[in-house]
């Protein structure tokens, strides 16, 4: 490009370019594989009934940790809000498992940066704080970097922290009629104690099994 213009490459064509290919490939490669499993998940979730509160809502909060913002939490999410609207904002069972499902995994995360701290680096400590924040307002996206470091261990305690938190709402009757907001809706809960005791549950479940089964840094290979 002419030198006088050359400074727009990182500024403008970058930036401009980069969005434009990775936005075509993910709408014609990605959206039609991850849309139609997605959906499928969802139809799935719909013909299991509702017979089993308790094994479903273990199922729902387990998926909102599999892939923490995938098509695996989205599936239960849009499964969640669906029969939260067509009830017309009334039944909100299905939002308290995955939201208690959601919340649970930054959450652990936090705890078990705090109180096991010599099995994270400086760094994973520091932004294990603002987990504490983004687990109380229903982000679960904050656990990725951990999740995306170690897999095994993280997505494993998270999956089985959120199935714990997903099953209590629904073994308590808890309803939350609210799509998002974690703890800044739980007063709308019917049983809001009860609902922030299951989210409590199941982090400190997560926190600890990842605590417990994580290496120390220098060990990890």
């Amino acid at each position: 490009m002419p030198k006088a213009i050359d400074g727009l490459k990182p500024i403008l064509l970058y930036p401009v370019f980069g969005l434009l290919i990775v936005g075509a490939i993910s709408f014609y490669v990605f959206d039609p594989i991850f849309g139609s499993l997605n959906t499928w998940l969802v139809e799935a979730l719909g013909n299991l009934g509702t017979g089993n509160k308790v094994l479903l809502g273990l199922l729902l909060g387990g998926m909102m940790a599999i892939d923490m913002g995938g098509p695996f939490n989205k599936a239960a999410y849009t499964f969640a809000i669906g029969v939260f609207t067509s009830s017309g904002n009334t039944d909100g069972a299905w939002m308290a498992a995955v939201m208690a499902g959601g919340m649970a995994p930054p959450l652990a995360i936090a705890l078990a940066t705090t109180f096991f701290k010599s099995k994270f680096t400086e760094q994973e400590r520091k932004s294990g704080l603002t987990n504490y924040v983004l687990g109380l307002s229903f982000i679960t996206e904050g656990a990725i970097p951990f999740a995306a470091a170690d897999p095994l261990r993280v997505l494993t305690s998270c999956i089985i922290g959120s199935a714990v938190a997903g099953g209590l709402t629904q073994l308590w009757s808890i309803n939350v009629p609210a799509p998002h907001g974690g703890i800044f809706v739980a007063a709308l809960a019917n049983h809001a104690v009860l609902f922030l005791l299951a989210v409590a549950i199941g982090s400190v479940i997560s926190g600890l099994i990842l605590g417990l089964w994580k290496k120390s840094p220098t060990l990890v290979k």
